[in-house]
């Protein structure tokens, strides 16, 4: 029984929805009438890379070592060139493999035959099943990076799909996860509401078309799984704050992207996906430090990051199982977990809005905060905050703001990364109605495994909707 999961980058459940209701993607509208369409959460950070953790493997990205789309190596152990930080934005992507813990497999490596596109983790993925992949292709999605033109993103996606569906027909593999990109690339350059999105949806659209009508004429559209999914959702960005330059102007040495080697730098600013950005802190030391535990020098740095207008929620891990959440003008919380439960208390405010709360389980935790501006927050903090690779301070941007005024090769009128429900809720549509109703991005690996009839492995975030 084939599992195909593709994913629409970048896509949000509500914009899926009015293109459904305005005919745009016919298809699309088709597959959810069959099976159906719901809302899950994503991961923190909300960014391509790490969140494909959730597809590939089952799993949260902090603690499996993918903190975010760029992070610092503080140990200096994985990146042992000078700047010992990672950004999966450029040549270094092609490490993600070996970065990540080897002990959490991916669904390439338990499959028989799969095949990818554009998936950024390919562990266990022969090459030769791999599209997108060679000098010529990453020199044209080099160029239309850097040149922001918009119809080269779509003409990208294009080729992609078409070679994607070639390769179905073709090779029939029991596990397909392609990965079209043109709904985030066009989000950020037109922002997520414009034409070009549409332009985007309807690639993805044409291409579900072409594999139902593949698969209904061999006669195993019966026997087919067809997920439709998102790793992150978008919203607009007016003001571009220059994290990093504001760290320097507070008297601290700091290296950020793309400029990151510094022989006496003191902080690194690592931001991903713009709205989203972990600090770390007195880069001289080899294991992590907490803050309340750090010299008195940087507490005034994290006081003013706290009430920085670019700035929503603040995350300052204190030690295993516990952290301090700080919302811009609303107070402080404290929050503990086990491998069980979470707690969460209010100390001097409520800036998740949701009272005094203890012994919470995952479900439960989820079930609370869906409906708040921070769903599944209490989870994904927990993962993040006790990620070894997480900064001292981890930040999630206010609305209409973003964390890198410079050095993006185009304007962003859109963004992603954050907390807030835009980023955090995505779209999964279904040709076949799930056993139960999904929750989670961290689903839809387990469910691949039970309908790909292989034993699903302990230790995952997600559990099976089949």
């Amino acid at each position: 029984m084939p599992v195909i999961v593709l994913v629409a980058d970048g896509a949000r459940p509500d914009i899926l929805a009015s293109a459904m209701r305005r005919g745009i993607v016919p298809s699309l509208k088709r597959l959810r009438d069959d099976g159906g369409m719901y809302t899950i959460t994503s991961v923190f950070p909300s960014v391509t890379g790490p969140a494909y953790a959730a597809f590939l493997m089952g799993r949260f990205p902090g603690p499996i070592g993918l903190p975010g789309l760029r992070w610092y190596d503080r140990e200096r152990r994985t990146s042992r060139l000078p700047g010992h930080s990672r950004s999966y934005v450029g040549p270094e992507m092609r490490l993600i493999d070996g970065d990540m813990d080897s002990s959490a497999p991916t669904v390439f490596e338990l499959a028989s035959s799969s095949l990818g596109a554009l998936n950024v983790i390919n562990r266990g993925l022969d090459p030769a099943n791999r599209v997108g992949q060679g000098l010529r292709f990453i020199a044209r999605t080099a160029r239309t990076h850097f040149s922001g033109k918009v119809g080269g993103w779509l003409a990208i996606d294009r080729y992609v799909a078409e070679q994607v569906a070639e390769q179905i027909r073709i090779r029939r593999p029991d596990y397909v996860f392609a990965a079209l990109t043109g709904i985030d690339k066009t989000s950020h350059s037109e922002g997520h509401g414009g034409a070009y999105v549409d332009h985007a949806l309807k690639i993805v659209d044409d291409t579900v078309a072409e594999i139902r009508a593949d698969a209904e004429e061999r006669g195993t559209w019966n026997a087919t799984h067809l997920w439709i999914v998102s790793d992150h959702g978008h919203s607009p960005v007016r003001q571009h704050d220059d994290l990093a330059g504001f760290v320097r102007r507070m008297g601290f040495r700091t290296i950020a992207h793309p400029f990151v080697y510094s022989p006496r730098a003191e902080a690194a600013v690592m931001v991903s996906g713009n709205a989203m950005a972990h600090i770390y802190l007195d880069l001289g030391r080899r294991e992590r430090p907490f803050l309340p535990e750090m010299d008195e020098r940087w507490q005034p740095l994290a006081k003013a990051l706290a009430s920085r207008d670019s700035v929503d929620l603040m995350i300052v891990p204190v030690g295993p199982g516990a952290c301090d959440v700080y919302g811009n003008g609303r107070g402080h919380a404290r929050m503990d977990w086990d491998d069980v439960h979470i707690s969460y208390r209010p100390v001097s405010g409520d800036p998740l809005t949701l009272g005094e709360r203890a012994n919470l389980t995952h479900d439960e935790a989820y079930d609370l905060t869906f409906d708040t501006d921070y769903p599944d927050s209490l989870v994904q903090i927990s993962r993040i905050s006790d990620s070894p690779r997480a900064g001292e301070i981890i930040l999630s941007a206010a609305r209409d703001w973003d964390f890198r005024s410079k050095y993006e090769p185009i304007p962003h009128f859109s963004s992603h990364g954050a907390l807030h429900r835009e980023h955090m809720l995505v779209p999964l549509v279904t040709n076949k109605p799930p056993g139960s109703k999904p929750r989670r991005t961290v689903d839809v690996m387990p469910s691949a495994l039970a309908a790909l009839g292989i034993p699903i492995p302990a230790g995952l975030d997600g559990s099976s909707f089949l």
